[in-house]
């Protein structure tokens, strides 16, 4: 498994340059205001040279914070926190929308080791808080939890949760599967296409997206454990996707979702319900499944749908869809 790809460069870059002998200092967004191209948790890591990988605004910001580093404008000991936008005339000089703000944690890195550290837990996998003390700067490793915030802020420390990756599971191949695949793997998803019937083999797999041919109950199993599953079920089939639904009710999905229309969604409740699931089990399901864009294309409806998991992943209220007739 994998952390979030962005993460993982930002990371890497870092120990590249430790290893190498150069001074790199981590800054992380840790609060926002107004307009902000990028969340709280973004990463940039900058060296002594004037190299730099990740983001934490548009590109001016970062110009501006990797200067001062170079020029020890920072003030030391780290971590230090940086403000960027107070003000509309600041703002525009920066390139940040009008009003906009950021609050940036600096940490200086001392070594590669700790680094390191994180990345191979990342790499096999783990969820890990990584806890920084603004009294003292030392950073340390913890357990992460599923439930909490991914960045949490207080007047102590700064504790920012890494990987695994946000995962998609797809029951049923087909035109429709290709789009959303397509789409979350430009969004950093880990995909996997699960499909038993023989007649549904895709004969160009998709790269970078693993397939399995596995019942979609088993397939919903091996993978929904982690909290950051999404699961989508495209199958036309109710043999195929009830058995996913039956199995996903009852899973840490943060998103479940059904292709097929309100007359469908209905039936397939219904079934559900006589299987034993409970009304709040049910209403977890997203049916149909996405946002309400008008769409009626295979790749219009993709779209809808990986719009709805955004929406759900970043604590937005979505609301379900009429689907495209065709898809009924």
């Amino acid at each position: 498994m994998a952390t979030d790809a962005e993460d993982l460069e930002v990371l890497s870059g870092a120990a590249e340059w430790l290893h190498a002998g150069h001074r790199v200092a981590l800054a992380t967004v840790i609060r926002t205001w107004g307009s902000s191209p990028r969340p709280p948790g973004a990463l940039l890591a900058m060296d002594d040279t004037g190299r730099f990988v990740g983001s934490v605004s548009g590109g001016c910001v970062e110009q501006e914070l990797v200067g001062r580093y170079r020029a020890g404008q920072l003030a030391e000991p780290f971590p230090t926190l940086v403000d960027f936008g107070v003000n509309r005339i600041e703002a525009g000089r920066l390139g940040l929308p009008c009003g906009g703000r950021l609050e940036l944690l600096v940490e200086e890195l001392a070594a590669p080791q700790p680094v390191e550290a994180l990345l191979e837990r990342l790499r096999r996998g783990e969820l890990v808080a990584r806890h920084v003390c603004l009294n003292t700067g030392e950073a340390s490793l913890r357990p992460g939890d599923t439930e909490g915030p991914a960045l949490r802020v207080s007047a102590d420390a700064v504790v920012k949760v890494f990987g695994p990756a946000w995962q998609l599971l797809l029951i049923g191949d087909g035109q429709l599967a290709r789009y959303l695949a397509t789409i979350a793997r430009l969004l950093d998803y880990r995909v996997t296409i699960c499909d038993p019937r023989e007649l549904f083999a895709d004969p160009h797999p998709l790269p970078d997206v693993a397939y399995t041919r596995a019942m979609p109950d088993d397939a919903v199993r091996a993978v929904a454990d982690q909290a950051r599953t999404a699961i989508v079920t495209l199958a036309h089939d109710p043999k195929q996707d009830d058995l996913a639904l039956t199995a996903a009710l009852e899973s840490r999905a943060f998103y479940v979702a059904a292709l097929g229309s309100t007359r469908a969604a209905t039936k397939r409740r219904e079934r559900l319900r006589q299987l034993g699931h409970t009304p709040a089990q049910i209403a977890r399901i997203h049916g149909p499944a996405g946002l309400d864009i008008g769409s009626r294309r295979p790749a219009e409806i993709a779209l809808s749908i990986l719009a709805e998991i955004t929406a759900v992943r970043n604590g937005m209220t979505a609301a379900a869809a009429p689907e495209a007739a065709a898809y009924a």
